[in-house]
């Protein structure tokens, strides 16, 4: 199992994981999920629920990747298999990401 940390404007705002089977689970911090002041991070990922599920990377996390030319250097150099998403995910948007989140491995 692999975990990341989500950020909102570098705040915990909770994790998500690939589990040994493929799939992956978003969870909203309790604190982030009760505090009525606090947005969601993604319009497809509403504070309705505390905890999400998917057989794929969800969208608004695939949206964070590098495509293109950029993919493939990326891959090449942090020796990445292009078609791990997630690896991807964890190696890259912890810093250089568009919007407020970011994501941190932890696991």
């Amino acid at each position: 199992m692999r975990e990341g940390g989500v950020f909102y404007k570098n705040e915990l705002a909770g994790k998500i994981r690939q589990l040994d089977n493929g799939s992956f689970v978003f969870r909203y911090e309790d604190g982030w999920f009760l505090n009525t002041d606090k947005p969601a991070i993604s319009l497809t990922l509403p504070k309705k629920k505390q905890e999400y599920h998917s057989e794929f990377l969800f969208p608004f996390f695939y949206n964070m990747l590098p495509e293109g030319r950029n993919k493939q250097v990326v891959c090449f150099n942090l020796r990445i298999d292009p078609n791990d998403y997630f690896g991807l995910l964890l190696s890259v948007a912890n810093n250089d990401t568009i919007g407020a989140v970011k994501v941190k491995r932890e696991s």
